[in-house]
């Protein structure tokens, strides 16, 4: 199925600012999508409110745009309801870790089977600019006119201790290894976390005298080094990127199944005995 089949074209031009790294997020998953051969029928993506949930509208396949910060309790009960289904559910890092922090915890706790995607442009740009979880320090925002003194969450740390089975981190800078995470992580069985650093040239580029959007993806291409690359140990200020967790636990949904078979029989053996009791 070619990319294009898998967008509402009627929705285009899209709304993201010239330079925003979503749209690159968008054509990824797309790609990644048509390499795993995935009909339209089969995936529900599940976004909330901001620049990220977009993805959502743009998308034609089953799509839920919800509440801000519950996309993944939504993407919760969808999946319990149709284990079938492929789940995905791109937010943005206020989305996810702000609003939505308690949620992306337990989902991860849970391990349900589910792709969460997290751009992350360390910035609330459809509302106005705020500074977010992952904005860091010395970082300036509406909300943080001399500066954020708040240190961020680390997103891969942060996804492997509430137990995430598979997770990762790149940038909007290298497509092709964003596409290839993703295609792992939509076929992984389990709670599956990608991280994409992305830009924002209108909000936090211009507060913090980052330059062009063009600009902003050179420095994350300086930013970031492969997970296995030598230079970490001279540079500690350097972000890996790569696949951080891939590990085969107990998924929800199967052990969910599972419990509910269990007790089905029980409640048989019950019956069966009861039964038997009455007839003598």
């Amino acid at each position: 199925m070619a990319v294009d089949s898998y967008i509402r074209k009627r929705f285009f031009p899209h709304i993201w600012c010239p330079g925003c790294g979503h749209g690159t997020v968008l054509n990824a998953l797309l790609r990644a999508i048509e390499a795993l051969g995935l009909s339209k029928n089969e995936i529900v993506m599940v976004s909330g409110i901001g620049c990220s949930a977009r993805i959502s509208g743009y998308v034609d396949v089953h799509t839920l745009h919800t509440l801000h910060g519950r996309a993944l309790a939504f993407a919760t009960g969808v999946k319990l309801s149709r284990p079938e289904l492929t789940i995905l559910v791109p937010m943005g890092d206020g989305d996810a870790l702000a609003i939505g922090g308690n949620h992306f915890l337990h989902a991860a706790r849970r391990n349900i089977d589910m792709t969460a995607i997290i751009l992350n442009n360390r910035i609330y740009g459809m509302t106005g600019g705020q500074f977010s979880p992952l904005s860091g320090c010395g970082i300036e925002a509406t909300t943080a006119p001399y500066s954020t003194i708040d240190h961020p969450f680390d997103v891969v740390e942060l996804s492997r201790a509430a137990g995430a089975s598979f997770v990762a981190r790149t940038t909007t800078f290298h497509v092709r290894e964003l596409e290839k995470m993703l295609i792992q992580a939509i076929s992984h069985r389990g709670f599956s976390v990608v991280e994409v650093l992305s830009q924002c040239p209108t909000h936090f580029g211009r507060r913090n005298h980052e330059g062009s959007a063009v600009d902003m993806l050179k420095k994350m291409k300086q930013a970031t080094v492969p997970l296995n690359s030598g230079k970490l140990e001279l540079d500690c200020g350097l972000i890996p990127r790569g696949v951080f967790v891939d590990s085969d636990k107990p998924e929800y949904c199967e052990l969910y199944a599972d419990l509910v078979a269990r007790k089905s029989a029980d409640d048989q053996a019950e019956r069966v005995a009861a039964d038997a009791r009455n007839e003598v």
